[in-house]
C-alpha cells in the first residue's frame, strides 16, 4: 500500500508539472531585453554618472575646483572617496550591459546594426577605465554569468593595442558600420538619433584621441595621417557626441539635485583662477560666480586645493562657487563624450609633434573657437591675437591648457592629460596626504581586494601595493 501511494503521488506530480513552463511564462513580459532599450540605458547611465564623477572627483584631481570640507580626496587620499571618487562600478556595470548588446548583435541578424555602436562604446568606456586605473580586469570580465566572477587583470598595453582591445574594437566597429546594409534602424541612440555617420565620426575622433594617448609608446603617424586624409571625424559642434541635460528632474545634471550644503562644498580652484585671469578669459563668468564678499560685481577668487579643513577656517563668501550652468541652468549643459574642440586640440598637438602634416595654429584656433561656442560664450575679437594667441614658445602648454579649460565637465580628462603632458602646471596641494605628490593613477577599490583577491594581489604587487604614485603603461618613461 505504501508503494501504491508513492506511485500515485509521482503521477500527480508529473501531471502538475507537465505544462509548468508554459503556464508560468508571462507572454507579456519579454525574457530578453531589446538592444534599443539597453543602448539608451548604457549611453544615459554612463554619461550621467561620469559627468557627475568628472565634476566632483575629477575636477578636484584636475584642479578646476577645491573642496572646502569632506576633502580627504582633494588632499589626495584617493582611497577615501567622498561625494564622488569611486567610478569603478560605473565602468563595470555599463561595460557589462554593453556586452549584452554586442552579444545580441553577433547572434541575431536582426540586431546587426547595434554591433558598430556597441564596439565603439566598449572601446570608449574601456579607455576611460584603464586610463584611470592602469591594468584592469578585461578579457575575462563582463562574463560572470557563464565564465568567471574573478577575472584576471590585463595589462594596459594589451587592453589598448591587443586583439579585441580599444583600438581593435574601434576598427571593428567602423567596419561593422560600413558593412551594414540592412534596413533596420538603430534605435535607442540618444547621441546621434540613429545616424550611423555620426557614429563613424565619433569612432574616428576616438581613434585620434587614443593614438595620441599612446603616442609615447607606439608609432602613430601612419594611422593618424590616414584618419586626417579621410577627414571623417568630428569637425564641428553640430557633430559632437553629446546628449543634453534638462533644467528639471529627472534628466538634469546631478549637481542640481545635491542639497545646497553639498553644492557649496565645491569652489573655484586657485589653479584655474590664475590661468583664466592671466588669459583675461570671459569663460570665467560661465564656469564660476563672483564671490559673495567681492567689492565689484565681477570679481572671482579661487582657493588652493587640499586644505586641512580641521585646522583651517575658510569662509564660503570669500570664494567663487561654480556657475549656474551646473545647478540652476543645467539645460545649457551636455553630457560630453567627444567633441570637435577636443578633436582639434588633439590634431594641433599631432601637427606640432610632426605626426601629421597640418598647420598647428589653424587647428589650435579652431579648437579655441569651438570651445567658446560649446560653452556659449562669445570669443573676444582680440583673444587669439592677445593672451590666447598661439606662438612657438610654450606651444604644447598653450594647446593643452586650452583643452584643459574646455574640458571642465570632464575633470578626469584634465587630470589624465596633465599626467600625459605635464600641462597645465597644477599646484602642490595645501595639506597633502600623499607626500606632496600629485597622484598618477586611481587606486583599485577595496571590494576588489575582498571579492577578487588572488588577481587583485597580483595587480597590487605590480603597482607597489596599489600605490597612486605608480605610472600607467602609456605614462611610464616619458
Amino acid at each position: 500500500m505504501k508503494y501504491l501511494y508513492i506511485i500515485i503521488g509521482l503521477l500527480f506530480l508529473a501531471a502538475c508539472t507537465q505544462d509548468f513552463e508554459e503556464i508560468n511564462t508571462n507572454t507579456n513580459s519579454p525574457v530578453n531585453v531589446q538592444p534599443s532599450l539597453l543602448l539608451r540605458q548604457v549611453i544615459y547611465d554612463y554619461g550621467e554618472q561620469m559627468s557627475y564623477e568628472g565634476f566632483t572627483a575629477g575636477n578636484l584631481l584636475g584642479q578646476y575646483t577645491t573642496a572646502l570640507d569632506f576633502n580627504l580626496f582633494d588632499r589626495h587620499n584617493l582611497k577615501s572617496p567622498q561625494l564622488g571618487g569611486n567610478p569603478w562600478p560605473i565602468f563595470y556595470q555599463n561595460l557589462r550591459d554593453n556586452e549584452i548588446i554586442l552579444k545580441l548583435s553577433e547572434e541575431n541578424p536582426a540586431y546587426a546594426v547595434y554591433e558598430g555602436p556597441a564596439r565603439i562604446m566598449k572601446a570608449y568606456m574601456t579607455a576611460g577605465l584603464t586610463d584611470l586605473f592602469g591594468d584592469v580586469p578585461y578579457s575575462e570580465a563582463f562574463k560572470g554569468d557563464n565564465t568567471t566572477v574573478t577575472p584576471k587583470y590585463d595589462s594596459q598595453e594589451s587592453i589598448y593595442i591587443g586583439e579585441n582591445g580599444i583600438m581593435d574594437n574601434l576598427s571593428k566597429g567602423i567596419e561593422a558600420l560600413q558593412n551594414y546594409d540592412g534596413t533596420i534602424a538603430l534605435e535607442g541612440d540618444i547621441l546621434f538619433n540613429g545616424n550611423l555617420e555620426g557614429w563613424l565620426r565619433f569612432a574616428n575622433s576616438l581613434r585620434i584621441k587614443y593614438l595620441m594617448r599612446i603616442s609615447a609608446k607606439v608609432d602613430v603617424s601612419q594611422e593618424l595621417r590616414l584618419i586626417v586624409n579621410e577627414g571623417n571625424f568630428i569637425d564641428s559642434n553640430s557633430e559632437n557626441a553629446v546628449f543634453d541635460f534638462s533644467d528639471s528632474e529627472p534628466n538634469n545634471f546631478r549637481l542640481a539635485r545635491l542639497r545646497i550644503g553639498d553644492f557649496n562644498n565645491f569652489v573655484m580652484s586657485e589653479t584655474i583662477h590664475d590661468i583664466l585671469s592671466e588669459l583675461n578669459d570671459p569663460r570665467i563668468s560661465r564656469l564660476y560666480r563672483p564671490f559673495a564678499n567681492s567689492i565689484t560685481e565681477d570679481e572671482y577668487n579661487g582657493l588652493l586645493n587640499g586644505i586641512d579643513a580641521s585646522a583651517t577656517t575658510v569662509s564660503l563668501s570669500d570664494y567663487s562657487l561654480t556657475g549656474t550652468i551646473f545647478r540652476e541652468n543645467t539645460g545649457l549643459l551636455d553630457a560630453n563624450f567627444m567633441t570637435s574642440m577636443e578633436t582639434h586640440f588633439l590634431l594641433a598637438e599631432a601637427a606640432l609633434k610632426g605626426y601629421i602634416d597640418a598647420e598647428v595654429q589653424t587647428l589650435y584656433e579652431t579648437g579655441v573657437q569651438h570651445a567658446f561656442n560649446y560653452w556659449q560664450v562669445e570669443l573676444p575679437s582680440n583673444y587669439l591675437t592677445g593672451q590666447g594667441a598661439y606662438g612657438p614658445q610654450n606651444s604644447l602648454e598653450t594647446i593643452i591648457t586650452q583643452k584643459w579649460i574646455a574640458n571642465m565637465i570632464n575633470g578626469y580628462e584634465g587630470w589624465i592629460e596633465y599626467r600625459r603632458t605635464g600641462f597645465p602646471r597644477l599646484k602642490q596641494v595645501s595639506a597633502s596626504l600623499n607626500n606632496d605628490q600629485i597622484p598618477v593613477r586611481m587606486p583599485y577599490p577595496p571590494e576588489e581586494e575582498a571579492l577578487n583577491n588572488t588577481n587583485y594581489s597580483i595587480a597590487a604587487s605590480n603597482t607597489n601595493g596599489n600605490s597612486i604614485n605608480v605610472k600607467v603603461w602609456w605614462h611610464k618613461d616619458q
